[in-house]
């Protein structure tokens, strides 16, 4: 998968297998009882997620998430790549605040224009917060190319199991 000249923070990808749901799951089930010491493998019905542990575990390790759908004759699978969940909500709280402030200096500022009073701080403040947006995209951006080998490694381990 090429994860260099994507806009996506979080890569998806879709794969479809000859086989029923039952014995790609069994696949998985079967990998996941093998002693791994940089990978663990976690499944539930028809979810699988792969996430990476131990010495080569970083901050900006992502996991892959795979969702198996049954088709007409085949399977069909649904990856997700993202980060730790930690991290994720992390950067969701600090949207959710940046936006809150923009969304409060915005009401301020409406209230300043109205009411003719300075509102110079108010504008400043709201350009602060959509440089901060870009910033936490950039930054995003950068924890997503760190883990970008990771990523391939859990794909790889991916289509080794399916095989």
């Amino acid at each position: 998968m090429d994860t260099t000249h994507t806009l996506r923070l979080r890569l998806r990808f879709y794969k479809d297998v000859d086989e029923a749901i039952s014995q790609v799951r069994q696949k998985f089930e079967n990998y996941a009882q093998q002693p791994m010491e940089d990978y663990k493998i976690k499944t539930c019905e028809n979810h699988i997620w792969f996430y990476i542990v131990g010495t080569k575990k970083q901050y900006w390790s992502p996991h892959l998430h795979i969702e198996l759908e049954p088709k007409e004759n085949h399977t069909h699978i649904r990856g997700l790549f993202g980060p730790d969940q930690t991290l994720w909500t992390f950067f969701m709280f600090l949207h959710f605040v940046v936006a809150g402030i923009f969304t409060i200096f915005g009401m301020i500022l409406y209230s300043n224009i109205r009411l003719k009073q300075p509102y110079v701080f108010d504008l400043v403040v709201m350009g602060l917060m959509v440089v901060v947006w870009f910033l936490l995209y950039f930054v995003a951006r950068q924890i997503r190319f760190n883990g970008n080998g990771q990523m391939d490694e859990l794909e790889a381990l991916f289509l080794k199991i399916l095989k």
